[in-house]
């Protein structure tokens, strides 16, 4: 479905414009290598991006963007061609190459808004629907992202700020690290089982020194003294 003005046919003063209405690729395509300004407006401010993407003329359109027309043209109400086209592809041409599809017109009025009020078809409806969906969502990634950017660097700041008042602090974190790690490789190298084994010989070898040492068993009450 078109959005073009039925006296946009009379434009003959503007032959791109012209061209772009009646979908002629060729007359396009001569008249951009002659130089034709791409972005040249008619009377009510659209350029022929606009006008080729509300008849989906999508080859113009592409013809067009690739001899430098702006994607992100408006005209005096602050339409975008998207705002103009209800063509699938056409619609997807124009989001691929950066045009937002939640933009607004001067009546905060987006490309789904028109479509509904101008009664494209449902394919079109629903493509604008899962684009604005997947905008969103996009949105709210990139905001959350921001948020736990923003929250890491706090972080980090106050913990660089509390190591610098705190010297003494935050070397002896990094001597228990240290010993942490030293730890956890011993373990890793010799196995659990014989650590456990180490440690319950030492625990052992300790109560025999402290029994040779003293005469007396430790953990054990009422023992009588040994007479040398």
């Amino acid at each position: 479905m078109s959005y073009v003005f039925v006296n946009d046919s009379s434009q003959t003063n503007v032959p791109l414009l012209q061209a772009c209405i009646d979908g002629d690729f060729n007359y396009s395509k001569r008249l951009l290598e002659s130089g034709f300004d791409p972005n040249i407006r008619d009377n009510r401010g659209r350029t022929g991006l606009h006008l080729a993407a509300a008849r989906g003329n999508v080859d113009i359109c592409q013809l067009l963007h690739k001899f430098g027309a702006d994607l992100l043209a408006t005209e005096y109400q602050g339409n975008t061609a998207l705002h103009l086209c209800g063509h699938v592809d056409t619609i997807q041409f124009l989001v691929s190459n950066g045009l937002k599809i939640d933009i607004c017109n001067h009546q905060g009025a987006t490309p789904l808004v028109l479509a509904k009020r101008r009664g494209v078809n449902k394919d079109v409806i629903r493509l604008l629907e899962s684009l604005e969906e997947q905008e969103v969502k996009g949105f709210n990634r990139g905001t959350h992202s921001k948020l736990e950017t923003m929250q890491t660097a706090e972080s980090e700041s106050a913990m660089e700020s509390h190591s610098l008042l705190n010297p003494n602090l935050q070397q002896g974190e990094g001597v228990l690290s240290s010993f942490r790690t030293t730890w956890q490789e011993f373990v890793e190298d010799l196995g659990f089982w014989r650590v456990l084994l180490l440690i319950f010989v030492i625990a052992l070898l300790s109560l025999g020194i402290a029994y040779y040492v003293s005469g007396v068993l430790p953990f054990v009450e009422n023992q009588p003294e040994l007479v040398h």
